[in-house]
């Protein structure tokens, strides 16, 4: 039996005959550490060591080039194109691969013009690379150089409003009609599928699982597999087009090249649930409870805001550094969404927070669900109903 205060782990020898064996932690084990934490999915630890390797072998360009593709993965799009920028300038340039990882990049930027000239430029250099396939695929999904521009253009306030009422007013039927008789409107669908705020795009991509024709079809398949687009509304696409046809199969691009995905086979990314999350909306319910304006629906209510607000948004947060500040941007959804008589000054003082922050969160998270649109509508429909009863 060892001693009890003896720490666990730590073996006596004899000093006499004790071998150590140094263990040099050098730039290809930070590399390796950087690559098995990448894999594992935690991007925090990956960076760590990815960094460390390039801090310990700073000349070595495949260093370099590792931490731009995990910054790429994450999402740090810019600081990822300084890097292989600096590569292929600074560094090695026959590693070519860079221009193809910066032109997905300026893609997802939407700076389509740069992406399709980056593209062009890794084709030139490198005709037989190992990218060729997918630098053709990517140019071949965007469309000719007068639609780029067009593309480019996104609609005006205005714009966007008149294009969200008339696809509210279109039945399936008529939605159908229309986009198999006229390319303009197929073409002004296209302008607002791309260009559009999130909720005209996934009103645009539902309507088309709705009429399900051949062009619909078309529609949510080329969505589907541009690299280009907002993951969660990829999956609006993926789910109309599983609807309709949940046998086929559907090409999408993924980790660097196009796949044959089985749609059967298709399942929507869970988020890992974030202990923050929850504390904002025990804070959210906590406050609610002391307030007269609440019943027990109020409080469903203010759970869906979260959740929807958390799904739209993962894998890229919400990051969660004080839960009163989401908690009173929270409640404030709740309160604009159902117009209740509170203020975010009252709102703030009761969280003990700043009206600047709760205003923040409110609009972070309103900019994402359209929570002001979305009453809007709710409070006309509401209105129409009652005028009908008379």
């Amino acid at each position: 039996m060892g001693r009890a205060d003896r720490p666990r782990g730590i073996i006596k020898t004899d000093e006499r005959n004790l071998k150590v064996i140094p263990f040099t932690q050098d730039a290809p084990y930070y590399a390796r550490k950087g690559a098995y934490y990448s894999q594992k999915n935690k991007p925090s630890k990956a960076l760590l060591y990815l960094q460390k390797a390039v801090e310990t072998e700073p000349d070595n360009p495949l260093n370099h080039y590792n931490l731009a593709c995990l910054l790429s993965k994450i999402n740090q799009l810019q600081e990822a194109n300084c890097i292989f920028e600096h590569i292929v300038e600074n560094m090695d340039s026959e590693l070519t691969e860079c221009y193809f990882f910066m032109a997905v990049n300026h893609g997802l930027m939407e700076d389509l013009n740069e992406a399709k000239r980056l593209l062009l430029k890794y084709l030139d250099l490198t005709p037989e690379g190992d990218m060729v396939e997918e630098a053709e695929d990517l140019l071949i999904a965007m469309e000719d150089e007068d639609d780029i521009e067009f593309f480019n253009q996104g609609p005006s306030v205005t714009e966007s409003e008149a294009l969200m009422n008339l696809v509210d007013d279109l039945n399936r039927v008529q939605f159908k009609d229309r986009l198999l008789e006229d390319k303009s409107f197929h073409r002004v669908l296209r302008w607002g599928l791309y260009q559009g705020g999130d909720l005209l795009k996934e009103a645009i991509l539902l309507l088309y699982g709705e009429a399900g024709c051949r062009i619909a079809r078309q529609g949510l398949s080329d969505f589907a597999a541009n690299p280009w687009v907002n993951e969660r509304l990829r999956q609006v696409a993926l789910n109309q087009l599983k609807k309709n046809s949940p046998e086929s199969t559907c090409r999408v691009y993924l980790d660097g090249s196009f796949r044959e995905l089985k749609l059967r086979e298709c399942k929507n990314p869970a988020p890992t649930w974030d202990s923050g999350w929850q504390q904002v909306l025990e804070c959210t319910f906590a406050n609610m409870g002391r307030s007269e304006f609440y019943s027990h629906e109020f409080y469903d209510d203010a759970e869906a805001i979260w959740l929807d607000f958390i799904n739209c948004i993962y894998p890229e947060g919400p990051k969660v550094a004080k839960p009163q500040t989401w908690a009173a941007g929270l409640e404030y959804c709740l309160v604009r969404f159902h117009f209740l008589g509170l203020t975010q000054k009252e709102l703030a003082e009761a969280y003990g927070v700043s009206p600047a922050s709760v205003r923040r969160k409110f609009n972070h998270i309103n900019r994402v669900l359209q929570i002001d649109r979305k009453a809007y509508r709710s409070m006309l429909a509401l209105l129409t109903d009652s005028e009908e009863d008379y």
